[in-house]
Protein backbone atom coordinates (compact mmCIF):
# COMPACT_ATOMS: atom_id res chain seq x y z
CA UNK A 1 0.00 0.00 0.00
CA UNK A 2 1.54 3.35 -0.97
CA UNK A 3 1.85 5.77 1.94
CA UNK A 4 -0.63 8.31 0.59
CA UNK A 5 -3.28 5.61 0.20
CA UNK A 6 -2.60 4.32 3.69
CA UNK A 7 -2.85 7.77 5.23
CA UNK A 8 -6.02 8.54 3.31
CA UNK A 9 -7.61 5.38 4.62
CA UNK A 10 -6.54 6.21 8.15
CA UNK A 11 -8.13 9.65 8.03
CA UNK A 12 -11.31 8.24 6.50
CA UNK A 13 -11.60 5.14 8.66
CA UNK A 14 -10.67 6.38 12.13
CA UNK A 15 -12.75 8.69 14.25
CA UNK A 16 -11.22 10.19 17.39
CA UNK A 17 -14.75 10.68 18.70
CA UNK A 18 -15.06 6.92 19.22
CA UNK A 19 -11.63 6.38 20.77
CA UNK A 20 -9.40 7.65 23.56
CA UNK A 21 -6.37 9.92 23.52
CA UNK A 22 -4.21 6.78 23.65
CA UNK A 23 -6.02 5.43 20.58
CA UNK A 24 -5.29 8.64 18.69
CA UNK A 25 -1.62 8.47 19.74
CA UNK A 26 -1.10 4.92 18.44
CA UNK A 27 -2.83 5.77 15.15
CA UNK A 28 -0.61 8.83 14.76
CA UNK A 29 2.49 6.71 15.43
CA UNK A 30 1.28 4.22 12.84
CA UNK A 31 0.62 6.94 10.23
CA UNK A 32 3.95 8.63 10.92
CA UNK A 33 5.78 5.33 10.43
CA UNK A 34 4.19 4.85 7.02
CA UNK A 35 4.93 8.42 5.94
CA UNK A 36 8.59 8.22 7.05
CA UNK A 37 9.27 4.99 5.20
CA UNK A 38 7.36 4.48 1.93
CA UNK A 39 8.52 0.85 1.64
CA UNK A 40 7.42 -0.11 5.15
CA UNK A 41 4.67 -2.73 5.19
CA UNK A 42 1.43 -1.80 6.94
CA UNK A 43 1.81 -4.69 9.40
CA UNK A 44 5.36 -3.63 10.35
CA UNK A 45 4.19 -0.05 10.96
CA UNK A 46 1.47 -1.46 13.22
CA UNK A 47 4.00 -3.59 15.11
CA UNK A 48 6.22 -0.57 15.74
CA UNK A 49 3.24 1.51 16.88
CA UNK A 50 2.13 -1.21 19.31
CA UNK A 51 5.65 -1.46 20.72
CA UNK A 52 5.53 2.27 21.41
CA UNK A 53 2.32 1.67 23.38
CA UNK A 54 4.24 -0.63 25.73
CA UNK A 55 7.06 1.91 26.12
CA UNK A 56 4.69 4.78 26.90
CA UNK A 57 2.20 2.84 29.00
CA UNK A 58 1.36 4.08 32.48
CA UNK A 59 -0.21 0.75 33.46
CA UNK A 60 0.92 -0.78 36.75
CA UNK A 61 -0.09 -4.39 36.08
CA UNK A 62 0.26 -6.87 33.26
CA UNK A 63 -3.51 -7.05 32.97
CA UNK A 64 -3.70 -3.29 32.53
CA UNK A 65 -0.91 -3.30 29.96
CA UNK A 66 -2.49 -6.11 27.97
CA UNK A 67 -5.78 -4.19 27.93
CA UNK A 68 -3.99 -1.09 26.60
CA UNK A 69 -2.38 -3.19 23.88
CA UNK A 70 -5.68 -4.78 22.85
CA UNK A 71 -7.40 -1.39 22.77
CA UNK A 72 -4.55 0.04 20.68
CA UNK A 73 -4.69 -2.91 18.26
CA UNK A 74 -8.44 -2.40 17.88
CA UNK A 75 -7.87 1.31 17.16
CA UNK A 76 -5.35 0.46 14.45
CA UNK A 77 -7.71 -2.02 12.85
CA UNK A 78 -10.40 0.65 12.75
CA UNK A 79 -8.06 2.63 10.46
CA UNK A 80 -8.94 0.13 7.75
CA UNK A 81 -11.33 -2.59 8.95
CA UNK A 82 -10.97 -4.60 5.73
CA UNK A 83 -7.15 -4.76 5.74
CA UNK A 84 -6.16 -8.39 6.21
CA UNK A 85 -2.44 -7.76 6.70
CA UNK A 86 -3.13 -5.07 9.33
CA UNK A 87 -5.42 -7.39 11.28
CA UNK A 88 -3.00 -10.31 11.05
CA UNK A 89 -0.03 -8.16 12.09
CA UNK A 90 -1.84 -6.87 15.17
CA UNK A 91 -3.03 -10.33 16.21
CA UNK A 92 0.41 -11.88 15.74
CA UNK A 93 2.07 -9.09 17.73
CA UNK A 94 -0.29 -9.57 20.68
CA UNK A 95 0.25 -13.32 20.56
CA UNK A 96 4.03 -13.04 20.27
CA UNK A 97 4.51 -10.53 23.08
CA UNK A 98 2.04 -11.78 25.69
CA UNK A 99 1.59 -15.51 25.11
CA UNK A 100 3.61 -16.75 28.10
CA UNK A 101 2.28 -16.65 31.63
CA UNK A 102 5.90 -16.60 32.88
CA UNK A 103 5.79 -12.83 32.59
CA UNK A 104 3.34 -12.77 35.48
CA UNK A 105 6.02 -14.33 37.71
CA UNK A 106 8.44 -11.42 37.27
CA UNK A 107 8.16 -7.97 38.80
CA UNK A 108 6.21 -5.65 36.54
CA UNK A 109 9.15 -3.46 35.48
CA UNK A 110 11.10 -6.51 34.33
CA UNK A 111 8.05 -7.92 32.57
CA UNK A 112 7.46 -4.63 30.75
CA UNK A 113 11.10 -4.49 29.66
CA UNK A 114 10.77 -8.06 28.37
CA UNK A 115 7.69 -7.11 26.35
CA UNK A 116 9.48 -4.12 24.79
CA UNK A 117 12.38 -6.40 23.89
CA UNK A 118 10.00 -8.87 22.28
CA UNK A 119 8.20 -6.12 20.40
CA UNK A 120 11.46 -4.78 18.98
CA UNK A 121 12.59 -8.28 18.07
CA UNK A 122 9.30 -9.03 16.33
CA UNK A 123 9.58 -5.79 14.34
CA UNK A 124 13.15 -6.65 13.32
CA UNK A 125 12.11 -10.16 12.27
CA UNK A 126 9.23 -8.72 10.23
CA UNK A 127 11.47 -6.17 8.51
CA UNK A 128 13.99 -8.86 7.56
CA UNK A 129 11.22 -11.11 6.21
CA UNK A 130 11.21 -9.46 2.80
CA UNK A 131 14.95 -10.01 2.28
CA UNK A 132 14.71 -13.62 3.49
CA UNK A 133 12.00 -14.25 0.89
CA UNK A 134 14.08 -12.54 -1.79
CA UNK A 135 17.00 -14.84 -1.00
CA UNK A 136 14.86 -17.98 -1.19
CA UNK A 137 12.74 -16.95 -4.15
CA UNK A 138 15.57 -15.82 -6.42
CA UNK A 139 16.58 -19.49 -6.68
CA UNK A 140 13.39 -20.21 -8.63
CA UNK A 141 14.32 -17.83 -11.45
CA UNK A 142 16.46 -19.29 -14.21
CA UNK A 143 18.51 -17.59 -16.90
CA UNK A 144 16.39 -16.88 -19.95
CA UNK A 145 13.09 -17.46 -18.15
CA UNK A 146 9.95 -15.35 -18.46
CA UNK A 147 7.59 -14.83 -15.56
CA UNK A 148 4.26 -13.10 -15.15
CA UNK A 149 3.29 -10.96 -12.18
CA UNK A 150 0.12 -9.13 -11.18
CA UNK A 151 -0.12 -5.91 -9.19
CA UNK A 152 2.74 -4.13 -7.44
CA UNK A 153 4.10 -6.32 -4.66
CA UNK A 154 7.09 -4.99 -2.73
CA UNK A 155 8.21 -8.48 -1.75
CA UNK A 156 8.01 -9.68 -5.37
CA UNK A 157 9.99 -6.62 -6.44
CA UNK A 158 12.64 -7.34 -3.78
CA UNK A 159 12.85 -10.95 -4.99
CA UNK A 160 13.33 -9.89 -8.60
CA UNK A 161 15.87 -7.27 -7.57
CA UNK A 162 17.86 -10.01 -5.81
CA UNK A 163 17.78 -12.12 -8.97
CA UNK A 164 19.11 -9.16 -10.99
CA UNK A 165 21.91 -8.63 -8.47
CA UNK A 166 22.91 -12.27 -8.92
CA UNK A 167 23.33 -11.75 -12.65
CA UNK A 168 20.27 -13.75 -13.69
CA UNK A 169 18.80 -12.65 -17.01
CA UNK A 170 15.02 -12.91 -17.22
CA UNK A 171 12.02 -11.01 -18.54
CA UNK A 172 8.70 -10.16 -16.94
CA UNK A 173 5.15 -9.90 -18.26
CA UNK A 174 3.19 -7.42 -16.13
CA UNK A 175 -0.59 -7.16 -16.15
CA UNK A 176 -2.11 -3.70 -16.51
CA UNK A 177 -3.69 -4.09 -13.07
CA UNK A 178 -6.67 -1.79 -13.48
CA UNK A 179 -8.02 0.35 -11.97
CA UNK A 180 -5.28 1.53 -9.57
CA UNK A 181 -2.33 1.59 -11.97
CA UNK A 182 -0.28 -0.90 -9.98
CA UNK A 183 0.81 -2.70 -13.14
CA UNK A 184 2.26 0.50 -14.57
CA UNK A 185 4.05 1.18 -11.29
CA UNK A 186 5.51 -2.34 -11.27
CA UNK A 187 6.59 -2.03 -14.91
CA UNK A 188 8.40 1.24 -14.20
CA UNK A 189 10.19 -0.27 -11.18
CA UNK A 190 11.34 -3.28 -13.20
CA UNK A 191 12.44 -1.09 -16.10
CA UNK A 192 14.63 0.88 -13.68
CA UNK A 193 16.28 -2.43 -12.72
CA UNK A 194 17.05 -3.09 -16.37
CA UNK A 195 14.61 -6.00 -16.62
CA UNK A 196 12.87 -6.44 -20.03
CA UNK A 197 9.16 -5.83 -19.38
CA UNK A 198 6.03 -6.42 -21.44
CA UNK A 199 2.65 -5.15 -20.26
CA UNK A 200 -0.55 -6.99 -21.18
CA UNK A 201 -4.17 -6.15 -20.58
CA UNK A 202 -5.74 -7.95 -17.65
CA UNK A 203 -7.93 -9.75 -20.17
CA UNK A 204 -4.85 -10.95 -22.06
CA UNK A 205 -3.40 -13.18 -19.34
CA UNK A 206 -4.36 -16.52 -20.91
CA UNK A 207 -2.92 -15.37 -24.24
CA UNK A 208 0.36 -14.28 -22.61
CA UNK A 209 0.78 -17.35 -20.43
CA UNK A 210 1.71 -19.54 -23.39
CA UNK A 211 5.13 -17.86 -23.51
CA UNK A 212 5.56 -17.63 -19.71
CA UNK A 213 7.53 -20.11 -17.60
CA UNK A 214 6.02 -19.27 -14.20
CA UNK A 215 3.66 -16.92 -12.36
CA UNK A 216 4.86 -15.02 -9.29
CA UNK A 217 2.50 -12.86 -7.24
CA UNK A 218 2.41 -11.36 -3.78
CA UNK A 219 -0.36 -11.77 -1.23
CA UNK A 220 -2.36 -9.47 0.99
CA UNK A 221 -3.15 -12.41 3.24
CA UNK A 222 -2.45 -16.14 3.48
CA UNK A 223 -5.39 -17.99 4.99
CA UNK A 224 -5.62 -21.13 7.09
CA UNK A 225 -6.00 -23.64 4.26
CA UNK A 226 -3.02 -22.23 2.33
CA UNK A 227 -5.11 -20.14 -0.04
CA UNK A 228 -4.24 -16.54 -0.77
CA UNK A 229 -6.15 -13.27 -0.78
CA UNK A 230 -4.65 -10.79 -3.20
CA UNK A 231 -5.41 -8.11 -5.79
CA UNK A 232 -8.49 -8.76 -7.92
CA UNK A 233 -7.56 -10.91 -10.91
CA UNK A 234 -5.14 -13.18 -9.07
CA UNK A 235 -7.68 -16.01 -8.98
CA UNK A 236 -8.32 -16.00 -12.72
CA UNK A 237 -4.56 -15.93 -13.39
CA UNK A 238 -4.19 -19.00 -11.14
CA UNK A 239 -6.99 -20.78 -13.03
CA UNK A 240 -5.30 -20.06 -16.37
CA UNK A 241 -1.91 -21.14 -15.04
CA UNK A 242 -3.40 -24.43 -13.83
CA UNK A 243 -5.03 -25.07 -17.18
CA UNK A 244 -1.75 -24.43 -19.01
CA UNK A 245 0.35 -26.35 -16.46
CA UNK A 246 2.41 -23.31 -15.43
CA UNK A 247 3.75 -23.12 -11.84
CA UNK A 248 2.01 -20.50 -9.71
CA UNK A 249 4.14 -19.15 -6.86
CA UNK A 250 3.16 -16.75 -4.08
CA UNK A 251 5.66 -14.64 -2.13
CA UNK A 252 4.29 -13.55 1.25
CA UNK A 253 5.66 -12.60 4.66
CA UNK A 254 4.59 -14.70 7.64
CA UNK A 255 3.01 -11.68 9.34
CA UNK A 256 0.36 -11.90 6.61
CA UNK A 257 -0.73 -15.36 7.80
CA UNK A 258 -4.32 -14.78 8.93
CA UNK A 259 -6.84 -16.78 10.88
CA UNK A 260 -9.39 -16.76 8.09
CA UNK A 261 -11.02 -19.66 6.27
CA UNK A 262 -12.94 -18.35 3.24
CA UNK A 263 -15.00 -20.90 1.36
CA UNK A 264 -15.70 -18.65 -1.61
CA UNK A 265 -15.33 -15.08 -2.86
CA UNK A 266 -18.29 -13.87 -0.79
CA UNK A 267 -16.46 -14.72 2.44
CA UNK A 268 -13.85 -11.99 1.91
CA UNK A 269 -13.92 -8.66 3.77
CA UNK A 270 -15.69 -6.27 1.42
CA UNK A 271 -13.52 -3.54 -0.08
CA UNK A 272 -14.40 -1.77 -3.30
CA UNK A 273 -12.34 0.74 -5.27
CA UNK A 274 -13.66 3.45 -7.60
CA UNK A 275 -13.24 2.74 -11.28
CA UNK A 276 -13.74 4.97 -14.31
CA UNK A 277 -15.63 3.03 -16.97
CA UNK A 278 -16.18 6.07 -19.18
CA UNK A 279 -19.06 8.50 -19.74
CA UNK A 280 -21.04 6.36 -22.19
CA UNK A 281 -22.21 3.70 -19.75
CA UNK A 282 -25.90 4.16 -18.85
CA UNK A 283 -26.33 5.37 -15.27
CA UNK A 284 -28.68 2.49 -14.57
CA UNK A 285 -25.86 -0.05 -15.05
CA UNK A 286 -24.26 -1.15 -11.78
CA UNK A 287 -20.47 -1.44 -11.58
CA UNK A 288 -19.01 -4.01 -9.21
CA UNK A 289 -15.30 -3.56 -8.54
CA UNK A 290 -14.01 -5.47 -5.50
CA UNK A 291 -10.34 -4.84 -4.76
CA UNK A 292 -9.33 -8.43 -4.02
CA UNK A 293 -10.17 -12.06 -4.63
CA UNK A 294 -9.43 -15.43 -3.06
CA UNK A 295 -7.25 -18.06 -4.74
CA UNK A 296 -7.90 -21.57 -3.32
CA UNK A 297 -4.86 -23.67 -2.35
CA UNK A 298 -5.25 -26.24 -5.14
CA UNK A 299 -4.13 -23.62 -7.66
CA UNK A 300 -0.98 -22.63 -5.78
CA UNK A 301 2.24 -24.54 -6.43
CA UNK A 302 4.35 -23.17 -3.55
CA UNK A 303 4.49 -20.24 -1.15
CA UNK A 304 7.84 -18.54 -0.67
CA UNK A 305 7.87 -17.16 2.89
CA UNK A 306 10.38 -16.09 5.51
CA UNK A 307 9.53 -19.37 7.28
CA UNK A 308 10.73 -21.29 4.23
CA UNK A 309 9.27 -22.56 0.98
CA UNK A 310 5.91 -24.07 1.91
CA UNK A 311 3.25 -26.13 0.23
CA UNK A 312 -0.26 -24.78 0.79
CA UNK A 313 -0.94 -27.78 3.07
CA UNK A 314 1.93 -26.76 5.37
CA UNK A 315 0.46 -23.31 6.05
CA UNK A 316 -1.99 -24.56 8.68
CA UNK A 317 0.89 -26.09 10.66
CA UNK A 318 2.78 -22.80 10.56
CA UNK A 319 -0.31 -20.90 11.65
CA UNK A 320 -0.64 -23.16 14.67
CA UNK A 321 2.98 -22.41 15.61
CA UNK A 322 2.44 -18.67 15.14
CA UNK A 323 -0.79 -18.31 17.08
CA UNK A 324 -0.62 -21.00 19.78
Amino acid sequence: MPPRTALARISEGFSTDSGSINDAAVVKEFADGLSRSPDMAVAVAAIRALTSVIKNSGAQTMMGLEKELKDAAAALQRCNPTSISLKAGCELFLRYTTRTSALEMEDFAAAKARLIERGNRFADISIRARQAIAELGARFIRNGSTLLTHGRSRVVLALLQRAVSQGINFSVVVTEGRPDGTGQSMARALDELGVPVTMVLDSGVAYALERVDMVLVGGEGVVENGGVINKLGTYQIALCAKALNKPFYVAAESYKFARLYPLNQQDLPVEHKPVDVGPLLPRSVAVDNPSRDYTPPQYISLLVTDLGVLTPAAVSDELIQLYV
